[in-house]
């Protein structure tokens, strides 16, 4: 997460805590509608400290022409990965008078970039300086209740370009492993599945309430609430998961917010190292 602020110091040295932990830094693009510092910025001084960042690029806040030009950037700096996602609501914020734009979502941000490396320009047919080199990714949501939509949502990702899914947060491997045997795998595209470390009970109850597509089962919500040490528990529950998907899917990104510097801590207790 970037920082709210201009100074990078403080996530710069949180990134280089998981160098060699992992394989690459997702970084998110206005989360939750919350201003920070943008993904661009970041991920450029995430190459630069040598780890290889996941660009995330919202529609919610920027028109075609700006995240044309996001995409061309994020080429000509070395950035090659990007997550397209559609943007949480503007509702979910805290400047509820910011006027969101959504010319594009995540399937015609696919195409763009899809467009982009086959070297079409928008209006004039070829790109002048050459095609870009973008692996281009997309979100999923496989605890969705209507699996026909997400089956279509997913299908129409993969044509528009999508190369690689990641997923929200996943707290029942049941979950995963239909989503992966009925529609990931048949389409042949490789799945990073969510692991979200849940610091405490009024934290779980937040992260229901708040967060977009969170639906966190009383059964964890009851481990957390009955532990003596709820951060530890939430490790543990992390780990859990994050031991259980890597065995069914293709990998799995921890988000651990405001908390990143645990992650080698779960990755340490879920058995998980570079080798996969």
């Amino acid at each position: 997460m970037p920082p709210r602020g201009g100074s990078p110091i403080r996530s710069i040295k949180i990134a280089q805590l998981l160098k060699g932990k992992v394989h690459a830094v997702n970084i998110t693009d206005g989360s939750r509608a919350v201003m920070r510092m943008c993904s661009l910025a970041m991920s450029k001084l995430l190459l630069e400290n040598g780890i290889e960042p996941v660009m995330q690029i919202s529609c919610r806040d920027r028109n075609k022409i700006a995240l044309q030009s996001d995409i061309l950037g994020a080429n000509a700096l070395g950035i090659k990965n990007i997550l397209c996602i559609t943007g949480d609501s503007v509702k979910a914020g805290d400047q509820l008078d910011a006027k969101p734009v959504h010319e594009f979502e995540s399937v015609r941000l696919l195409r763009q970039i899809q467009a982009f490396n086959k070297g079409i320009d928008p209006t004039l047919g070829e790109l002048a300086d050459k095609k870009t080199f973008i692996f281009a990714g997309a979100a999923a949501d496989p605890s969705c209740k209507n699996q026909r939509s997400l089956e279509s949502r997913i299908r129409k990702k993969k044509e528009a370009g999508a190369q690689f899914i990641q997923t929200q947060m996943i707290m029942e491997k049941e979950c995963l492993i239909e989503f992966c045997e009925k529609i990931s795998n048949p389409l042949e595209i490789p799945v990073i599945a969510g692991v979200f470390l849940l610091k405490s009970y009024k934290n779980a109850l937040f992260i229901n309430k708040y967060v977009p597509g969170a639906n966190i089962p009383d059964k964890i919500l009851s481990r957390l609430k009955d532990a003596k040490e709820p951060l530890q528990e939430g490790i543990r529950i992390a780990a859990e998961q994050a031991h259980d998907f890597i065995n069914i899917a293709n990998g799995v990104h921890l988000m651990a917010v405001r908390t990143e510097h645990l992650i080698p801590e779960i990755l340490e207790k879920a058995d998980i190292n570079l080798e996969y």
